[in-house]
């Protein structure tokens, strides 16, 4: 683990990666101490431009609200909304895996059907269906993510018990008479977390992209200011006030390209291929 923490050090894009992600948690923490009012408050004139008064620097809205005070408290919401649901997913997909490879048989063809099930229908199709449902709120953003994101742990996570459950060391806790259940948790799945780590971190820029998406589409949380809020909220008028659409919608971009090096660099320093030729 140490060289690995080496490696991800020595590489520059997982670095970059790291240091975006850092002062985007910063803004999102204590950014609303710079905005103490509401980010819905409208404080100036419509559409006043950006970098035109030094106390709205990204300018103003079609109603009047900062454009800088919703960026900042829309990390919050998405990089909760990335977090909780990807936390969600590993909660489900990791167990379902484990127990489908480790017992493989009926118990494997089972849950691979039921994983297959969700598979069948495209992701972000049945996110609005189930967001739609469910009444746009916070809690119906995360389980609907939750709920698409799943399956490809569960399937990550098969193949590596699988390929792990043979092991020397798992066939000496099976003669010492150690239960299922404790080769599972205790065995395998600390040596077969390395890919999953890796899958988290892109899994966590998806959910923001399928977050923005779905608040662009009008199914966000009605009571919290998002980026794709503000992308959708500017559209309409992206000729007359560009930045209403150009500033939220560079944050996304920012925030999903972060975590996609700090993927790459996980995978990089986490491969033992990538590891061996490194030293």
């Amino acid at each position: 683990m140490k060289q690995a923490s080496r490696m991800l050090l020595r590489n520059p894009g997982g670095m970059i990666g790291i240091a975006i992600l850092v002062i985007a948690v910063a803004v999102a923490m204590f950014g609303p101490l710079l905005f103490p009012t509401s980010p819905w408050r409208m404080v100036q004139r419509p559409f006043l431009p950006p970098f035109t008064l030094s106390g709205f620097p990204l300018g103003t809205d079609a109603l009047g609200r900062d454009v800088m005070a919703g960026i900042i408290y829309g990390a919050r919401v998405s990089l909760l909304v990335g977090l909780i649901s990807t936390l969600a997913s590993l909660a489900v997909g990791i167990p379902l895996g484990a127990t489908a490879g480790y017992f493989g048989g009926k118990v494997d063809d089972a849950l691979m059907r039921f994983t297959e099930f969700f598979q069948t229908v495209p992701s972000f199709a049945l996110a609005i269906v189930l967001v739609a449902i469910m009444q746009p709120s916070i809690v119906s953003i995360v389980a609907a993510i939750a709920i698409v994101s799943w399956p490809p742990v569960a399937r990550l996570v098969r193949g590596e018990v699988l390929s792990l459950r043979t092991r020397e060391y798992v066939q000496a806790a099976v003669v010492t008479g150690q239960t299922n259940w404790w080769i599972i948790w205790r065995e395998i799945l600390p040596n077969a977390l390395s890919p999953v780590i890796v899958l988290a971190s892109l899994m966590v820029a998806t959910a923001i992209l399928l977050e923005s998406s779905l608040s662009f589409l009008g199914l966000g949380d009605p009571n919290l200011m998002s980026w794709g809020y503000m992308v959708g909220a500017g559209r309409t008028v992206i000729r007359q006030a560009w930045w209403i659409t150009v500033f939220p919608g560079i944050a996304i971009l920012v925030s999903v390209l972060a975590l996609n090096l700090i993927g790459e660099g996980l995978n990089d320093a986490l491969n033992p291929r990538l590891a061996k030729g490194g030293r």
